[in-house]
């Protein structure tokens, strides 16, 4: 349904968020091994957050990536989801029609839209703040 750059950018930031409660800043070496990524691959990732003002970089000896928190409890996946991939993941077609649309229905168009409109509110409603929360406590994992 995501990307993989979409998957790894959100385990990233929710990975980054938990550090971040604790008052950790984290580096790109550390959050690519903790959220089985490649370094490279993880780093355009972080680059394209940071760019997009989710995430936020310090250069130097205690440098790293780090959340402030109070844009935790505002910082929603559907942010993340939207500076990776886009909003195309509201609008395409379950079967990959190009000219499936509300008068031109696929067999599955109505069914389909509705589990999008589902999810588009999973990913406006879910904090990154209340997903770090449930890493820390143990609720939840990141690693496979």
């Amino acid at each position: 349904m995501f990307s993989k750059a979409c998957e790894y950018g959100i385990r990233a930031v929710i990975y980054i968020s938990q550090q971040s409660q604790e008052g950790k800043r984290v580096s790109l070496r550390e959050i690519a091994r903790e959220i089985d990524s490649p370094v490279a691959f993880t780093a355009k990732i972080l680059q394209s957050l940071a760019s997009h003002q989710i995430v936020t970089s310090h250069k130097g000896p205690s440098g790293g990536y780090e959340i402030p928190e109070e844009e935790q409890y505002t910082l929603a996946l559907f942010q993340i989801v939207k500076a990776i991939d886009g909003d195309n993941i509201y609008n395409g077609c379950g079967l990959g029609l190009k000219h499936c649309n509300e008068r031109r229905p696929c067999p599955v168009h109505f069914r389909f839209k509705a589990i999008r409109d589902d999810l588009k509110e999973m990913l406006q409603t879910t904090t990154i703040y209340d997903l770090a929360h449930e890493l820390h406590e143990g609720m939840a994992f990141l690693k496979r």
